[in-house]
């Protein structure tokens, strides 16, 4: 009950012992309590600290010997501070705090309710032009630290492939984890499908499914930018920016969808093709790093010990995964042992 003034169980037990008597020593509430004297004697001196407790004075207890007892002495006797006096602070200081927490509720609710409208007016901006949806594209790409998520679908409007073959190897150059599913028919063009190959080999994870609903591209989960309907603009291209939102989470989940369902593109010596030979196999480079990760060592020591950056680890490891359709590092061991990789 006395924990909302500051008083924790033992505290409470010895209070509310000597609360039932006059005058009682640390023995004396010991054996009462259940607690160690010596944790009584603590109690007792800090209580007494604090104004809760005073010690009898030797002409009322008259037990100790005439030379006196010391402080915490076995033999000392205690008696409570009167409650009206000790515990009203306490009380005070307990209201006085529960009334800042009023004022700084109502203060955050109101600044809540003044931003709120703000927060969700931010969340999409909408882009109008060539050259404000091409700015923004490629400030998606080159603003990426650590993962891009793109969708592909028909022929570029804004941004031509010639425009954002930069973008795209400076984020494959800082070890970017870079993933894209196109539709079928934007790989109809066979100078996108060569300029797709080099991707692939520098280091971009390509998949292919029969259709998409959009177009997209994903930065650091951070941020989005969605094409809309060029009619919807009077001929001249648009797109929205998404925030991170609930919305943004949607698109992130619609793209980590399309990924499951879209089938792997591998590198061929002239472009790209949709099956991956009969049974693919990791690169040597992927097997350097599996072989440290099935002996225990995490992708922070692999990377220093191969000289890589922990992204390329990471990624590796994800192309292993993807291989052997593994869900956990422990299956990828499992399936490791089993297709003789190692």
């Amino acid at each position: 009950m006395l924990e909302v003034l500051g008083l924790g169980p033992a505290e409470e037990a010895v209070y509310s012992a000597l609360l039932a008597r006059p005058t009682a020593s640390a023995q004396d509430l010991a054996r009462q309590t259940g607690l160690e004297q010596a944790e009584s004697t603590r109690i007792l001196l800090d209580l007494t600290a604090r104004g809760l407790v005073a010690p009898v004075t030797e002409a009322e207890s008259g037990t100790c010997e005439p030379s006196g007892c010391a402080a915490g002495h076995p033999s000392e006797r205690y008696r409570l501070t009167p409650p009206s006096v000790a515990l009203a602070p306490f009380l005070v200081e307990q209201r006085n705090a529960l009334h800042r927490a009023e004022a700084a509720y109502s203060m955050l609710t109101e600044q809540y309710r003044s931003t709120a409208a703000h927060a969700a007016g931010s969340v999409v901006e909408v882009v109008v032009g060539v050259e404000q949806v091409a700015h923004r594209f490629h400030q998606l790409q080159r603003g990426a630290q650590q993962e891009l998520l793109v969708l592909l679908k028909g022929a570029p409007t804004a941004v031509p492939r010639e425009d954002a073959d930069p973008s795209e190897s400076s984020a494959l150059d800082r070890d970017v984890d870079f993933r894209v599913v196109a539709a079928k028919d934007y790989l109809d063009d066979l100078d996108v499908a060569r300029d797709l190959r080099g991707a692939i080999s520098a280091g971009l994870r390509l998949r292919v499914i029969d259709s998409l609903p959009l177009k997209m591209v994903v930065s650091d989960r951070d941020r989005a930018m969605v094409p809309l309907d060029v009619a919807d603009s009077d001929g001249e291209p648009s797109a929205i920016v998404v925030h991170r939102s609930g919305l943004l989470t949607a698109l992130v989940h619609l793209f980590e969808r399309e990924w499951v369902h879209a089938r792997p593109l591998y590198a061929t010596p002239t472009g790209v093709r949709v099956e991956a030979a009969a049974d693919p196999q990791p690169t040597q480079g992927e097997l350097e790093v599996l072989s440290l990760l099935l002996a225990g060592i995490s992708d922070r020591r692999a990377a220093s010990q191969l000289g890589l950056s922990i992204r390329t680890v990471e990624r590796r490891t994800r192309r292993l995964m993807d291989l052997a359709g593994a869900d956990s590092r422990l299956q990828l061991g499992w399936h490791a042992a089993r297709a003789g990789w190692l």
